[in-house]
């Protein structure tokens, strides 16, 4: 297997021609930014530009003074042996290598130093024969975006993705300074949203004493940054758009403000402060009248009011028609276990229900409100969690759609069809298939072809969502390994769902 290399969290200072093609200045910038660096614990990597100047500029144009870049390209450029002081300088301050190279000839010096990174500059982004040569490179590999279309990047990504290149995608504005107004930093989300197995990154050149930028790209869904850097001295004088190593530090700084503001990425149960701050303000469940054990619980025996005492039941878990684990006098607060009695059916398919429509929007898969639900639940709906799916049913003719729904951890017992033969298509989470006793493990876009007679189950960790094609099916077509679900008749191990939207208009 590709061994691949994690974009998450690095940030790439950009050297560029802020050497001013002198090695003891580069050497000093390497320095000062890896202290910055180390200090605020981060992954750096230095980059480069390689531009081989012989071929790169046409000979008619070598010496023009009048066309923008290239006399600071001729003015500024490092031979070989100053190349490998300043990345041995890099490696030294625990950082990794990195270089953008503008022409076929620099792909190769970047094999022959070991520089670890390639970077695709904006403007080369669409330049098909360096690209084919950085693909080759079997290296990792950034592409910047700046000025491309949706169209462009579309076949960027294609491009990388079938030649198995292990890449990151950098949203950038090509304007040196860039405006605040310029950012379009929603772009990030944008391309998480289209390319959500691609590292999304920021590169950046708005004024380096700006700090809000990182932040919104960091909360944006960006992982990856990158910035120009340099250091003014008497003879040299930074541009508007490099960062000192000063203002690295607080830029760093403010990224990992963000990262703390944000928090974790899924969500988490809350604190116990939380929580007791919460509980101050709820309402608890407090008998109306005298409950005896067994009984249905209804709105109109009991009724809500503060406080909420340790231990009791409150108004938002209070369920209608729950059954009382006890007997209870007027006035006296439900306990929270009266919540684990017994739940009327309809409370566990709603809540059934509300899982998998929260998958189904993560995933954004949307559910037309003709499409019948179905609940398979072998063992009862009291151990649907544990063995069970949740199938969608979209088309049924002499082909068949279905849509299926896993929870976590949930599994379907061994069985098998005599007429139907079916393919099933992971679309999103984990799913392994047993087969006739061979495990198949899947993974997102996989299919798995089950042939008539074929004994299969299948489970998850995680969850997941898959599509399954067939031909016709039939309700008497499968067989259970489980004498126990075989001797069920069908409609014990259904429930079916006529309408997906009435549940959520009449239950929210």
């Amino acid at each position: 297997m590709k061994k691949t290399f994690d974009f998450n969290n690095l940030f790439t200072y950009d050297l560029a021609n802020n050497h001013q093609g002198d090695v003891k200045h580069g050497l000093r910038i390497i320095r000062e930014i890896g202290k910055v660096n180390a200090a605020a614990g981060v992954r750096g990597a230095f980059k480069f530009q390689f531009r081989q100047l012989d071929t790169f500029i046409h000979p008619e144009f070598r010496d023009r003074q009048d066309i923008k870049h290239i006399p600071r390209f001729v003015g500024t450029a490092l031979s070989r042996e100053d190349y490998e002081k300043l990345l041995a300088a890099v490696i030294d301050n625990g950082m990794y290598t990195m270089c953008t190279p503008f022409d076929e000839e620099s792909v190769d010096l970047i094999h022959e130093l070991g520089i670890t990174i390639i970077k695709v500059a904006s403007c080369s982004a669409a330049d098909w024969p360096l690209l084919e040569k950085i693909a080759a490179a079997n290296r990792p590999v950034v592409a910047s975006t700046a000025g491309l279309s949706m169209n462009k990047i579309d076949r960027l990504v294609s491009f990388f993705e079938t030649r198995n290149v292990n890449f990151a995608l950098m949203h950038c504005v090509a304007l040196y300074p860039t405006p605040l107004e310029k950012l379009e930093l929603n772009q990030i989300r944008l391309l998480n949203e289209r390319f959500p197995q691609v590292p999304v990154g920021f590169s950046t050149h708005e004024d380096p004493d700006s700090l809000i930028p990182v932040q919104l790209a960091y909360a944006l869904g960006a992982r990856l940054f990158e910035r120009h850097v340099g250091i003014n001295t008497d003879a040299y004088t930074l541009n508007a758009y490099s960062s000192t190593p000063e203002q690295v530090s607080r830029w760093l700084s403010a990224y990992q403000e963000a990262v703390a503001a944000c928090g974790a990425e899924n969500r988490s149960p809350a604190t116990p402060a939380e929580l007791a701050s919460l509980r101050s303000l709820m309402r608890g469940v407090y008998a109306r009248e005298a409950i005896r054990q067994g009984e249905k619980v209804t709105r109109d025996k009991v009724f809500f009011a503060m406080p909420l005492q340790e231990g009791q039941l409150c108004s938002g878990d209070w369920v209608e028609g729950m059954e009382a684990d006890a007997d209870y006098a007027v006035n006296q607060p439900l306990p929270e276990a009266a919540a684990n009695a017994s739940l009327p059916d309809e409370e566990i398919i709603y809540r059934i229900v509300l899982q998998v429509k929260g998958m189904l929007n993560e995933a954004r898969i949307h559910i037309g409100s003709g499409s019948e639900i179905e609940l398979s639940h072998h063992y009862g709906l009291e151990r649907f969690r544990e063995f069970g799916a949740v199938i969608i049913n979209c088309i049924n003719r002499q082909y068949c759609k279905k849509l299926v729904v896993m929870l976590p951890r949930q599994k379907h017992p061994y069985h098998y069809h005599e007429k139907k033969e079916e393919t099933f298509q992971l679309l999103c989470g984990d799913l392994e298939v047993e087969r006739e006793g061979h495990r198949i493990k899947a993974e997102p876009g996989d299919t798995i072809l089950v042939k008539p007679g074929e004994w299969h189950k299948f489970h998850t960790l995680d969850g997941a969502i898959f599509e399954e094609v067939s031909t016709t099916h039939y309700n008497n077509d499968s067989y259970y390994e489980d004498e126990r679900i075989a001797r069920l008749p069908r409609q014990a191990r259904k429930t079916v769902i006529p309408n997906w939207h009435a549940i959520h208009k009449e239950k929210g």
